[in-house]
């Protein structure tokens, strides 16, 4: 295959895709995102097939099991892709949306309207789920968008994209409003990324180093996050009963998530009182524990303890692996964490108001919460129906990107025959 003719190919019919997705309107946007959902529902014995396959490859070429937990279709993963399209059918149409219209002086009026992006290159690794996810706010924001998904899903995601096309057709929209690049070969990626004539925006999802080689080589804007070195601090004001079962989740729900904790704060004033009863918990796990001086006193005993150098502070493990640090209060772990968090996602466990609202504006993270679990950042859960990627960037989006994030505003101008002085 000569893939940069290939590449181009998949460019230009998506930017004639994208101009008629930029007009489509909301009732076809909707018809698409149920038919693909009904389609998943319906074809859920052929999507698990095809990920066993996936999945039997990934084994025998030995990949990690934070990608094999990424890669697994669940019967639930099927039913929340499902689910996630008809949230993001049941959400509002952002395109077209006038606000913020004021007068002039000369009389004229200034607002703006929101826009799609255009075409979005979409990047990832593993995660089946990501495909339908992406390519549901991509229809509903009118976009079109160009899919490369890892070889470790192919089979997968060719599934997933047969369906797509599917729902695309029957609500008579072009089905190169979403592609899946049909090659495996990493030289698709090199080109996808050096296409600005053709793709507007590129959104990488997957592991440091496809992220690292993409900033270097990348001629077209992204939306991105590099890692996820994610913390909680359990604060002296904290309840108990919270702490324990908040910091249990955050690290344990799911090992191999970007909003996974990696590092565990606790003030002095509590941690002979919540240390022990985590430990507990994190040994039912067999949770590694990297700790510092006081922290290892307490919990001296522990099977699987060791010293925490500084490169634990800045490492994000996608493993049963945990720093852990005491700090003198709430002063001391904002400035931890703004010294070594990846500035995705960290939260504080306390009953006081005051700390409580301190973090919040003084943490400097895309995503920053009181008395949950960091596992909760995800458009998902934040009611975006789906996300198409987390970015700790501070400009055009932040946090999870839904549908929103996958839009521009334009100025528009309403006179009345005035002309300029």
């Amino acid at each position: 295959m000569d893939i940069k003719h290939y590449m181009t190919e998949v460019g230009r019919r998506a930017r004639a895709a994208s101009r008629a997705m930029a007009k489509a309107d909301t009732r076809a946007k909707n018809q698409a995102l149920l038919l693909i959902a009904a389609a998943i529902r319906r074809e859920a014995d052929a999507l698990r097939a095809a990920n066993q396959r996936d999945l039997e490859a990934a084994r025998a070429n030995g990949l990690a099991e934070a990608m094999l937990d990424r890669l697994t279709l669940s019967d639930k993963a099927i039913a929340t892709m499902a689910e996630g399209l008809e949230q993001i059918a049941g959400l509002p149409d952002p395109i077209g949306e006038i606000s913020n219209m004021k007068y002039r002086p000369t009389g004229i009026q200034v607002g703006q309207m929101r826009v799609p992006l255009g075409v979005i290159g979409i990047i990832y690794e593993a995660r089946p789920n990501v495909t339908v996810d992406a390519a549901g706010l991509c229809i509903k924001s009118g976009n079109a968008t160009i899919l490369r998904g890892g070889s470790e899903a192919i089979h997968c995601n060719q599934a997933l994209a047969k369906l797509v096309k599917e729902g695309l057709a029957g609500a008579g929209l072009p089905q190169d409003a979403v592609q899946i690049v049909e090659t495996t070969d990493r030289a698709a990626v090199g080109e996808l990324i050096t296409m600005p004539e053709y793709v507007d925006v590129i959104v990488p999802r997957g592991g440091k180093g496809l992220i690292e080689r993409l900033i270097r080589e990348s001629r077209v804007p992204m939306i991105k996050h590099l890692d996820g070195i994610c913390h909680v601090y359990i604060d002296d004001m904290a309840d108990i009963d919270k702490a324990l079962k908040i910091a249990f989740n955050a690290k344990c729900h799911r090992y191999g998530t970007c909003n996974t904790m990696e590092t565990l704060l606790v003030a002095r004033g509590i941690a002979a009182e919540v240390l022990p009863g985590l430990a507990a918990l994190y040994a039912g796990k067999e949770v590694e524990l990297r700790a510092d001086a006081q922290a290892r006193e307490i919990l001296a005993g522990y099977p699987r303890l060791a010293e925490a150098s500084e490169e634990d502070w800045g490492t994000e493990y996608l493993a049963p692996i945990l720093a852990v640090k005491i700090v003198d209060g709430v002063d001391e772990a904002i400035t931890h964490i703004n010294t070594w968090s990846s500035q995705h996602t960290d939260a504080i466990v306390t009953e006081d108001y005051s700390r409580a609202m301190r973090f919040l504006r003084e943490v400097d993270s895309a995503s920053v919460m009181v008395n949950a679990s960091t596992r909760f950042a995800d458009g998902f859960e934040y009611g975006l129906g789906a996300e198409i990627g987390i970015s700790n960037d501070k400009l055009h989006a932040r946090g999870p990107v839904g549908l929103e994030g996958l839009t521009s505003l334009k100025y528009v101008v309403f006179g009345h025959g005035e002309v300029r002085e």
